[in-house]
């Protein structure tokens, strides 16, 4: 059986103590770049594991706030002209022509908590500019949330061959895996997730977990924000610039949602115990 496009395979010299060194095949995650075009113009370029490209450019264009609906998209599809063409690394996105692209506005390097030069409330506020706080009553059971990350893990068949991807996943209020995507980027995982949703429904996920198998950036609270997600879960901590986004957009943030705990640093309200009413 051929390899899936999300996997490539390499020669290594495999050490272990107390053995001799040996050659041998390692499977490794592929990595690759992906350029995006709306209306002919280039408006990104990102390093994504091959597969699910049309998901992670329509999730893209969500969280940048160019799209907001199923509808402003009619097509997506690989350029066929040009070297990039043969590689599959070009998709060419076309709007609605009711949809106005406002090509400045761009968000993604603006607003990247590790290098944007702002400080947090500014970068909180600009933010807000494009997607205001959500309201939601949603309610979900704490136990609910503590079999969630086994969940994930059982469903990351490549990751459990290369070791080298991140995860992300969107699920119901009582626990139920709708879609489940890996890849090298931890943003582009949620990207494919959130554009799957924009693509398929349900839209917007405004009664659902977002779950990423790392830790929880300001830029993936502001990506489940843009998407209306309201409650975010990490298997590892969150940044203080997340923490600080999650309180003010109206967001429940879990970190080191692991074993039998879990850090509630946000939106506490939606969690219930047992014995307690939804």
């Amino acid at each position: 059986m051929p390899d899936s496009p999300e996997i490539s395979r390499a020669e290594i010299l495999r050490w272990r103590r107390g053995e001799e060194p040996r050659r041998d095949l390692d499977v490794l995650a592929r990595e690759e770049p992906l350029e995006v075009r709306v209306r002919g113009q280039s408006v990104a370029v990102t390093m994504r594991t091959p597969g699910r490209d049309a998901e992670l450019a329509a999730g893209f264009l969500l969280t940048e706030g160019l799209v907001t609906r199923r509808e402003d998209i009619v097509e997506i599809a690989h350029c066929q002209q040009g070297e990039a063409a043969q590689l599959g690394n070009t998709l060419n996105v076309f709007l609605a022509p009711s949809v106005v692209v406002d090509f400045e506005q761009l968000t993604r390097h603006v607003f990247a908590s590790s290098s944007c030069g702002l400080c947090g409330k500014a970068t909180i506020e600009s933010v807000h500019q494009h997607f205001p706080p959500i309201s939601s009553s949603v309610r979900i059971a704490a136990e609910t949330m503590l079999q969630l990350p086994a969940k994930l893990a059982a469903q990351q068949p490549t990751f459990d061959q290369t070791g080298g991807l991140h995860a992300a996943a969107l699920f119901t209020a009582t626990g139920e895996l709708l879609v489940l995507r890996e890849d090298v980027g931890r943003h582009n995982a949620v990207d494919k997730v959130l554009g799957w949703a924009l693509l398929n429904g349900p839209f917007p996920p405004a009664e659902h977990i977002l779950l990423v198998s790392g830790r929880a950036s300001f830029e993936i609270m502001q990506k489940a924000l843009a998407a209306r997600v309201p409650v975010v879960a990490a298997v590892s901590a969150p940044s203080s610039l997340a923490v600080e986004f999650a309180q003010t957009s109206g967001q429940t943030l879990v970190g080191f949602l692991r074993g039998a705990g879990m850090n509630v640093y946000a939106g506490e309200e939606r969690l219930f115990r047992p014995g307690e009413s939804a």
